[in-house]
């Protein structure tokens, strides 16, 4: 069975959010709004971006989108930028590239790269959202959107 990992954005802003969806959405590690964390795809978070499909959009992220997302946005303590020589000091792993393709599919975490943050900042859309409350199925975007999730994520870079 080949597994993946979803890139949850979240899209929705910190007001009139109840206590369990913030604390969720804490824990997925999107704590503002435009704000990227990639989680591994199983039950248990599964169920928390059911809990959250209201305020987030996620889906199955590739690993050139991921590699590139690094690249562009990823940071060290200290908001450094993560580099090739970065990832490579600082883990068993020898490029981005390598690093992102074994995150996406699911057999590592970014927590395995010392000193790196697990969350990704990124900008707002390039044409904005399509809609901010409705489901990404009727023209919206928020729920999960799939493979459409990694167009999104160029657009924020």
């Amino acid at each position: 069975m080949k597994m993946a990992a979803y890139a949850v954005i979240r899209v929705l802003g910190q007001v009139g959010v109840a206590y369990d969806i913030q604390h969720t959405m804490r824990l997925l590690g999107v704590n503002r709004a435009n704000h990227c964390s990639v989680v591994p795809v199983n039950d248990s978070t599964t169920g928390m971006l059911n809990v959250v499909k209201d305020y987030c959009t996620f889906g199955v992220i590739d690993k050139e989108t991921l590699a590139q997302m690094i690249r562009e946005r990823g940071m060290s303590v200290g908001d450094r930028p993560i580099t090739d020589d970065y990832v490579k000091g600082n883990s068993e792993f020898a490029d981005i590239a390598a690093l992102a393709e074994a995150v996406a599919a699911g057999e590592a975490s970014f927590r395995d790269v010392k000193g790196m943050k697990t969350v990704f900042r990124l900008h707002p859309p390039i044409k904005g959202y399509e809609g901010n409350k409705r489901p990404y199925k009727t023209g919206g975007a928020l729920g999960n959107r799939g493979d459409n999730i990694n167009d999104l994520i160029k657009r924020m870079l």
